[in-house]
């Protein structure tokens, strides 16, 4: 009974060591921005089509679990380019990626854990460089800047996402000219604002004329209509409404028919 005890112990004791060995490569816990591919050394190698997903996880020690994390990251770069007309620029760029979660097997066997490195950077690179090719120094810092940063995007985002790379966003966060070229460029964009706002005040103006000149004619329009219906008999009628009119005020004290011009009525009185 004894004799069993002791090869009890013996093998609880080895179990332990193992355990203690072993057990960080046995028993895995992944966090939740963390996916995970297994490398078995004596079978098939990589599995790259199997993704482990955050939790808990236990793999047979001689197995070694390699982590990816998938959360967005964000890296930063200065690059000096050359524009259109081959003048040199400074832009400070910042992209934002992270690689496709269910794809992190493949990911690793083209790239091994250095992907930002050999893939994301130098694709960057190689797009901004691209694309500023194609547009002058003042298209970059001005008017085409938001268009920039799209085809940048665009052409950057295509080759990444064939190797793995979902890309979030890539901002210009910054173009340094050289400060002649930069007070020339801000120069002309002042110039420009100043013409528009001029070019507006004169259309103000020319829309403030063509209102009077319709209301003129709008009213030498309706003076004409009134002056073609006034006969020399309405106004005689009117006339003798409006002295009736008056006779009828406690003011009136005598009136006298028929002694003013055309015969209309006259009144006199106190006040």
């Amino acid at each position: 009974m004894s004799q069993k005890r002791t090869v009890a112990l013996i093998i609880g004791v080895f179990a332990l060591i193992l355990l203690l060995i072993f057990g960080n490569k046995t028993f895995i816990i992944l966090k939740e921005t963390e996916r995970a591919i297994l490398f078995r050394p004596f079978t098939d190698g990589l599995s790259k089509d199997r993704v482990f997903e955050p939790g808990f996880h236990v793999i047979a020690p001689w197995n070694r679990l390699i982590r990816y994390d998938v959360a967005e990251q964000q890296r930063e770069e200065r690059m000096d380019v050359l524009d259109k007309s081959g003048l040199s620029l400074i832009m400070d760029i910042t992209v934002r990626f992270l690689p496709i979660p269910q794809q992190v097997g493949y990911l690793h066997e083209q790239f091994r854990g250095s992907y930002i490195e050999k893939l994301v950077v130098p694709e960057v690179r190689s797009s901004v460089r691209r694309v500023t090719g194609r547009y002058t120094a003042e298209e970059i810092y001005s008017t085409k800047r938001n268009e920039v940063e799209k085809a940048i995007v665009d052409e950057t985002g295509l080759v990444l996402t064939d190797n793995n790379i979902e890309m979030r966003a890539l901002l210009i966060r910054s173009i340094t000219l050289p400060d002649q070229i930069k007070n020339a460029i801000e120069n002309k964009l002042k110039q420009e604002q100043e013409a528009l706002a001029y070019q507006f005040k004169l259309q103000s103006a020319q829309s403030e004329a063509e209102k009077l000149r319709i209301e003129a004619e709008g009213e030498a329009r309706a003076n004409k209509i009134i002056n073609s219906s006034l006969t020399p008999e309405l106004l005689r009628m009117r006339g003798i409404e409006a002295t009736l009119k008056l006779g009828e005020s406690a003011n009136t004290k005598v009136v006298v028919i028929g002694s003013g011009k055309d015969g209309l009525p006259l009144i006199l009185g106190n006040n």
